[in-house]
């Protein structure tokens, strides 16, 4: 089954990679859907000393349903555009971003 948002994801399972681009400072941290081939997501936390890449994982993590452990920042680490490796299955990516984009 195809998504809208499968261009930002690659990879198999328990080594898929997504794609993002991240806004920092925002209200709340949430999925805002598609910003290119990039998942667009706000996150609450500020760009500095690491904070907004940390409350990614962290808040990425709880949305999909996992540990932070399972989660991992490849590569982007000072910029908005970012690549986080998921190990975990593929499908399970896709059914947690579904429920959790925004409209």
């Amino acid at each position: 089954m195809s998504t809208a948002f499968d261009p930002a994801l690659s990879g198999s399972d328990g080594a898929v990679i997504i794609a993002l681009r991240v806004q920092p400072g925002a209200k709340r941290s949430r999925l805002m859907g598609m910003h290119g081939d990039r998942l667009r997501v706000a996150v609450a936390a500020p760009p500095v000393d690491g904070k907004a890449n940390k409350a990614l994982i962290r808040w990425f993590a709880k949305e999909l349903g996992l540990r932070p452990a399972h989660l991992e920042l490849v590569s982007g680490q000072t910029g908005r555009d970012k690549r986080v490796r998921v190990a975990a299955a593929r499908s399970q990516i896709v059914a947690a971003i579904s429920v959790s984009l925004d409209p």
